[in-house]
């Protein structure tokens, strides 16, 4: 597998655009649309918030009952969400319109927003970015990084990621853009994300493959611990790469499965650490659990503690915060076995060891705690699994971004 520059244009026979509509009030590109050459196999994963926005709503039912569709057009700066019918109706309105453009069935146009919650979505506006977008299709890695930051919010850049990798001798590619700053702790996928493929796989496996990816990445990251009304994460199969259809759990399924997990674990890790207000990004290893579920809910919670997110922005040691975030995640484990190390670019220390402070150097933990990424690692010295979270750190500005959003 070898990662290569490029997003969702990658895979062969796949074209995208991104436009300035003007939905965002700041005149940026806002709409962008991914379109695959031939119908591509579906499969996603939605947002478990019990309010979903219309496109959610719409995008579930599509990816539940068809085999395939053809294009996915995204807004940003108005998440289409509480607005009854009026807001179904826009959605509909702007698929409709993509759909003319390209020349395709509507029902094969998957719909996504993000942005603000509860104003209409202005169907003039988008319908007519839906026909701007068409026309300026194109297959270029540059094309794919406009409609990645057209899609952008509150990002500070635009996050994408693309591999190869070989089948029977032939050459798969998966290339994905996503977008998430604020309003993140996916309990599903992720914020916005479109991943396309030329890979020939069923639906079923497809599916099943991305459900078990967004487990251990897009499901392993938090911001803010606010699970958005419009998470959505689909992937588009197009088969132009010609291997033999996968139709069962061989080695060319873990093949695949890996080069998800490897995209998916990437633009997961490029969203927390470009969450809002913060200047780096907190990994959280646990190590030698006694399972796989006492990792992922005991990182996870020392990701998501204010206290911790606190104490990392202030490159202040306090790994009291850390157990503490342990203590409370809902988890039974022996705080008398573990040993906990901090670890960035500038060194590794440990703090503690079999549960109580070691002799460590202040100066040195201030030191590692101040580099772009840090990495907490608990040793639970209790069995054979582990699991990693990632998030980063709470700051002033995330106050001062959100307290203003609207405006």
């Amino acid at each position: 597998m070898k990662q290569i520059n490029g997003g969702v244009t990658i895979p062969k026979g796949f074209q995208a655009a991104g436009v300035a509509a003007g939905v965002k009030k700041n005149g940026k590109t806002d709409m962008a649309l991914i379109f695959s050459e031939v119908p591509a196999t579906v499969a996603g994963v939605f947002t478990t918030n019990v309010v979903k926005a219309a496109p959610v709503q719409r995008d579930i039912k599509i990816v539940k009952n068809n085999e395939t569709v053809q294009a996915v057009i995204l807004n940003a700066g108005n998440a289409n969400a509480c607005t009854g019918e009026p807001g179904k109706e826009a959605d509909e309105a702007m698929a409709a319109a993509a759909a003319e453009g390209l020349k395709i069935d509507k029902e094969a146009v998957l719909t996504a927003s993000t942005g603000v919650i509860g104003q209409l979505l202005p169907v003039e506006k988008v319908t007519k970015g839906a026909k701007m977008l068409a026309e300026a299709l194109s297959d270029t890695v540059e094309a794919g990084a406009l409609a990645a930051e057209a899609i952008m919010t509150t990002d500070t850049y635009r996050k994408e990621c693309a591999v190869e990798f070989e089948i029977e001798g032939k050459t798969v590619s998966i290339g994905a853009m996503t977008k998430g700053s604020g309003m993140i702790h996916p309990n599903m996928a992720t914020m916005l994300c479109v991943a396309a493929t030329d890979i020939a796989i069923t639906k079923e496996l497809l599916q099943k493959a991305m459900s078990e990816v967004v487990e251990d990445t897009f499901n392993m990251i938090s911001v803010d611990r606010d699970t958005s009304t419009n998470d959505t994460y689909v992937i588009l199969a197009n088969q132009k790469a010609g291997n033999n259809l996968i139709t069962v759990e061989d080695e060319n399924y873990k093949k695949f499965v890996e080069a998800l997990t490897f995209v998916s674990r990437e633009l997961a890790k490029q969203m927390a650490a470009d969450g809002e207000g913060c200047t780096k990004l907190l990994e959280m290893q646990v190590i030698h659990a006694e399972s796989v579920e006492q990792a992922k809910v005991l990182s996870k919670s020392v990701i998501t503690s204010n206290l911790v997110k606190s104490a990392v922005f202030g490159n202040d040691a306090n790994w009291g915060r850390i157990f503490c975030a342990m203590g409370y995640a809902g988890i039974e484990f022996n705080p008398d076995l573990v040993d906990l190390y901090i670890e960035s670019e500038a060194g590794k220390l440990k703090l503690v060891e079999n549960g109580m402070a070691t002799d460590y150097s202040e100066d040195l933990a201030t030191e590692i705690l101040s580099g772009k990424t840090v990495t907490a690692i608990a040793d639970m010295k209790a069995g054979a699994c582990q699991a990693t979270a990632w998030g980063c750190d709470l700051t002033y500005d995330y106050v001062k971004i959100n307290g203003d959003y609207r405006s």
